[in-house]
């Protein structure tokens, strides 16, 4: 039986490497995310010789975990090519202290144009595997986290964000009634995840959820900010063709029943999660900050 909500990875591919120019100046919310990860390493005490930044986008996170762990290599991996060429961009704008850096031979740039859910990677080759906000476009988290894991060193740290259920869901209903017809992916549930991580083998994953809401005047800047990330609709069970008038005449009719004090919302449910490989967690893991009630992961029925 067919999968509605499957990712066509080649229409994904394409819509991020149109949007790789447009990206940072809309990914307010991916810049959010990536602050709150950044401050979270500040909990831990890592010292990895290879970094994995997988699903870099632009690569600004690739920069920073190059700054905070100056003797690291990082490699920066995505599917879309573009990301990668304006990874190469951000980096070479990253500052004079940089690039005399990479001139000595001090740091240097390691662009790796592939799959998540395939990693073309040595078993036990990275120390931390980071991803921000990339794993939502994996058809198979299994295999995502299983390659993951096969990645990390003993005792290696992954650190990760994604997308939760409530994520775009007034955009669900606004567009829901056609029935076998998708217009949002499926985001998986926090739960699912953690017992995800433990079927890979991750040592006591602990996650927690945060909620955003961004506001706007209609559904036009909606839309155009998705376009900017590229977060299009690539579910294989999306409509066909050009969608007319008609249809966005609808969706904003139906849109309008979430306007509340003149904006209308759009819901971000993030889940944050990071677990250890091996048996054991190392000493010195996270303690993590007031306001934040993480969940600590065990296999269900056990």
């Amino acid at each position: 039986m067919q999968d509605i909500y499957y990712i066509d990875k080649a229409r994904a591919r394409a819509s991020f490497g149109r949007a790789a120019d447009t990206y940072d100046a809309a990914a307010i919310l991916q810049k959010q995310v990536r602050d709150e990860m950044l401050s979270r390493l500040d909990l831990v005490k890592l010292n990895p010789q290879a970094i994995l930044d997988a699903g870099c986008g632009t690569g600004i996170a690739s920069h920073a975990l190059q700054k905070r762990f100056a003797k690291s290599q990082v490699v920066s991996l995505d599917f879309a090519l573009p990301m990668l060429q304006k990874t190469r961009s951000t980096r070479d704008n990253a500052g004079l202290v940089n690039q005399v850096k990479s001139l000595l031979g001090g740091t240097r740039q390691n662009l790796l144009c592939a799959d998540i859910e395939s990693l073309p990677l040595a078993n036990a080759s990275v120390g931390l595997v980071w991803s921000n906000l990339a794993i939502q476009w994996c058809n198979d988290l299994d295999a995502a986290l299983q390659e993951f894991h096969r990645v990390l060193q003993p005792e290696g740290l992954l650190m990760f964000s994604t997308f939760g259920p409530d994520t775009l869901k007034e955009l669900r209903v606004a567009t829901s009634g056609q029935a076998g017809v998708t217009s949002v992916s499926r985001f998986i549930d926090m739960h699912d995840i953690g017992d995800a991580l433990v079927r890979a083998g991750f040592s006591a994953p602990v996650l927690d959820v945060e909620r955003f809401t961004l506001t706007y005047d209609d559904v036009k800047s909606v839309m155009r900010d998705l376009k900017s990330i590229g977060a299009h609709n690539a579910t294989d069970g999306r409509a066909r063709g050009l969608l007319g008038r008609g249809f966005f005449a609808r969706l904003e009719a139906s849109y309008e029943q979430f306007r509340l004090n003149g904006k209308l919302p759009t819901t971000f449910e993030v889940v944050y999660g990071h677990a250890w490989r091996g048996p054991d967690k190392p000493k010195g893991s996270f303690n993590l900050s007031d306001g934040v009630s993480p969940v600590t992961f065990k296999p269900r029925g056990k």
